[in-house]
């Protein structure tokens, strides 16, 4: 029997972002290498003044970006509890206390209603740093209850998805938000108010699958990932090579499935934009 000394501890991956917005004076572009101070990026909506890459940015950096100012937060009472009892490398209960404790957030999505341009906007963002942005049975309940003050008070809705998809602690409580959403986003287009999406790196699993790709605009972030199941899968499932930059924001948008890419320093005026074009 032969023996095997391991040579580095864990895999090594490319994977700086999955915190979002990364702590430090410094920050590494992972598509370029080029380093920018935190200022710099600030300054340029955190994407990387030579390549364009738009880093990844929590829920309360893209309210800055979107409202004129700090937007009132709605539904922040809810928080998810741990309805079956789940365990898998701990228990969930014990997993949203650590993630509440580290991250600040009740959940992986946030709700504020503000002005864009002197346009009052409803937008629920997620945070992909709360549990992979996963969406349980809170997420849809706020997106619901958003939908349901946007009829009330005639306001247009944004949901920005940055989602690995559905949350698995919560097994069909999660999977039941699907078409929860779905129905509820029919109710408004019923009334005849204006839905905007914005996918954002990453945008995958059940959300896609759902109100991400309902939008009567349907707008993403340059390079972004989207997709249902990852290539690896689709991979093996259809037998045959993929086309190069699947599942990317441009792919997507030369198949039909988007209207418009967009940058982050334009997002502001182009949501603006949208929402004066639906008053017409």
């Amino acid at each position: 029997m032969g023996w095997f000394k391991r040579l580095r501890e864990g895999i090594q991956t490319t994977t700086d972002e999955k915190k979002e917005v990364p702590d430090g004076l410094w920050h590494k572009c992972i598509e370029c290498n080029h380093t920018s101070t935190t200022k710099e990026l600030i300054e340029n909506f955190w994407c990387c003044s030579q390549c364009n890459h738009h880093f990844r940015i929590d829920s309360s950096t893209y309210f800055d970006i979107i409202f004129d100012k700090k937007p009132k937060l709605l539904f922040e009472h809810l928080e998810p509890i741990d309805m079956l009892g789940f365990v898998d490398l701990k228990p969930y209960k014990q997993r949203l206390i650590d993630t509440q404790k580290k991250t600040g957030l009740k959940d992986a999505l946030s709700v504020g209603i503000g002005k864009v341009n002197d346009n009052t906007l409803i937008v629920a963002c997620m945070d992909f740093k709360f549990i992979g942005g996963s969406m349980g049975s809170v997420m849809g309940e706020k997106i619901a209850l958003a939908i349901d003050l946007a009829m009330k008070k005639k306001y247009p809705l944004l949901i920005i998805s940055k989602t690995g998809g559905a949350r698995m602690m919560e097994s069909a409580f999660s999977l039941m938000q699907m078409a929860k959403t779905s129905a509820k986003l029919s109710q408004l287009g019923k009334a005849g108010l204006p839905y905007f999406s914005l996918m954002t790196d990453p945008t995958t699993g059940g959300v896609t699958a759902s109100f991400a790709m309902l939008g009567d605009v349907n707008l993403a972030e340059p390079k972004a990932l989207i997709g249902f199941a990852g290539p690896r899968v689709i991979k093996e499932t259809i037998k045959r090579d993929l086309p190069e930059g699947f599942q990317t924001s441009e792919f997507l948008l030369e198949a039909g499935f988007l209207d418009v890419i967009v940058k982050r320093k334009d997002l502001k005026d182009t949501l603006s934009n949208l929402i004066l074009f639906f008053k017409q």
